[in-house]
């Protein structure tokens, strides 16, 4: 992507003193990450995050952090781990000082669905934990704090096909409602304070390596595991409900390239489209069936439909691709192709659960 110009940010006279000690007076430097923390590392995206952001990075200098002990074993082995709920404060800083973190990746939340069925506890996790992460990266001018918002940011006002970046932002979860809050707040602290902030709204994600966490999306990776053990499956959209997707080969290649993106470039910070593919829930079963003709769909929507219905059907991603070069790998097929090849090797090794 050819080179633009440096774009000057202005930084108010009143936050000078909290911005980077690699700050010039007017503009901010894109600094290196040396030493991160992952919170939420045992979920759908840090497990495969962890090992790429330690091949690139060196696994000693990425620390792994869940609040589930079982984490460590798939996790702990290879690169420091850490027990870790991210509401409390004093224990996140406590992580930071031990091991030096000067970035994070903030992973850590409750999902749609499961957000739903205790509204308090999402609050408390999505926003309480990221408020304690944004004002620890202001007080200790870390360079980078990432984290991850969603199409859950949109609600049934927004524009479903080609959902632009610029929309309206009126979601009906309370998942949705903390990830327009975490955009706002990670603006809020990189134009007063100077911080750093990045994240993307991701559509939903397919991976053959974690079983999903409680996500309305989580029928277009479940259906994989039933084809691949011979199972019918329910699926609990419509066969007509139509989403965003990504696999998860590009989930990591969005949020390492934001990551690395020079901050000159980036006229957005918090709130980045990102998408690959859309499908219904029907083609991606009949995609499936190219490869497994036995597959068995039968289709009972329940509570998430409504939150489905509530999302971009497809998405805008042109700002993310303008500024830090965004360009997914995989389509509907590729995806189905791969997922199904992996997901048939841990069936012969006995890892599927």
């Amino acid at each position: 992507m050819p080179s633009s110009p440096k774009r000057i940010i202005v930084i108010p006279p009143f936050c000078k003193r909290s911005l980077s000690r690699t700050a010039k007076v007017g503009y901010m430097e894109t600094r290196p990450l040396t030493k991160i923390l992952v919170t939420g590392a045992g979920g759908q995206i840090g497990s495969e995050l962890v090992p790429a952001l330690r091949a690139r990075y060196g696994a000693a200098n990425v620390v792994a952090s869940d609040v589930r002990e079982d984490v460590a074993a798939r996790l702990g082995d290879d690169g420091p781990f850490e027990l870790l709920d991210v509401t409390d404060g004093a224990a996140i800083e406590a992580i930071l000082d031990k091991y030096g973190v000067d970035a994070v990746f903030h992973l850590a939340a409750l999902l749609s669905a499961t957000g739903e069925k205790n509204p308090p506890l999402c609050w408390d996790i999505n926003i309480g934990g990221l408020c304690h992460l944004l004002e620890l990266g202001r007080k200790r001018d870390m360079a980078r704090v990432v984290y991850p918002s969603s199409i859950a940011a949109f609600g049934p006002e927004t524009p479903r096909d080609d959902t632009p970046q610029e929309t309206v932002l009126k979601p009906r979860t309370m998942y949705g409602i903390t990830k327009v809050a975490g955009e706002l707040l990670g603006d809020y602290y990189f134009h007063k304070y100077g911080l750093d902030c990045r994240g993307l709204r991701y559509p939903g994600i397919i991976s053959a390596e974690a079983p999903p966490g409680g996500g309305t999306t989580d029928y277009a990776v479940d259906v994989f595991y039933a084809a691949v053990k011979g199972e019918p499956f329910t699926c609990f959209v419509r066969e007509d409900t139509t989403l965003p997707m990504m696999y998860m080969p590009d989930c990591l290649k969005s949020i390492m390239t934001l990551a690395e993106a020079d901050l000159a470039d980036l006229k957005h910070h918090c709130d980045f489209n990102v998408t690959a593919m859309s499908f219904s829930a029907g083609e991606l079963a009949s995609a499936i069936k190219k490869h497994v003709p036995g597959l068995e769909v039968a289709y009972e929507p329940d509570f998430r439909q409504e939150i489905a219905d509530s999302w971009p059907r497809s998405i805008d991603d042109s700002a993310a691709r303008a500024e830090w070069g965004w360009r997914p790998d995989y389509g509907l097929d590729a995806m189905v192709k791969d997922m199904l090849e992996k997901l048939r090797k841990k069936h012969e090794e006995g890892g599927l659960p």
